[in-house]
């Protein structure tokens, strides 16, 4: 029996959404000092994970994109992010100063960073791309 287009997207975007809820964990998790990770591990593999972290929820969102415009949307979503980060507002700032808001937005423009975002979304792509193999290699 075929699946519907409709079930098979849903689907999709349960898997994806699950994974974001990983990653997010993982990230979250990096930030912990008591794992004693160095602080150069620690604020990179956040960074690494918050690309890999947007890339699935750019997928969440729309399940049915190719992944090569997932990762471009993804990667152009995390640098404007970054980039944002250069422009203050009051209200912006403030909520950049929030636990959420620095976790979601960051608060210090740093080119470190973009490259970091990068290597996750690709990292991500790369994931996503190999997982499509394998599953359509077993149908």
């Amino acid at each position: 029996m075929t699946e519907r287009p409709s079930s098979s997207l849903s689907k999709r975007r349960l898997g994806y959404a699950a994974v974001t809820a990983c990653i997010i964990a993982a990230g979250l998790l990096t930030r912990r000092p008591e794992l004693g990770l160095p602080w150069i591990v620690a604020k990179y593999s956040g960074a690494v994970l918050w690309g890999a972290m947007v890339f699935f929820a750019v997928a969440t969102l729309c399940p049915a994109l190719r992944l090569s415009r997932i990762a471009l949307s993804a990667a152009v979503i995390a640098a404007g992010v970054e980039f944002s980060q250069a422009l203050h507002v009051d209200w912006l700032d403030a909520f950049r100063h929030t636990t959420f808001g620095r976790l979601l937005l960051g608060v210090t423009f740093a080119w470190a960073d973009i490259a970091a975002y990068w290597v996750g979304v690709a990292a991500a792509w790369g994931a996503a791309v190999g997982v499509c193999r394998v599953r359509s290699s077993s149908d």
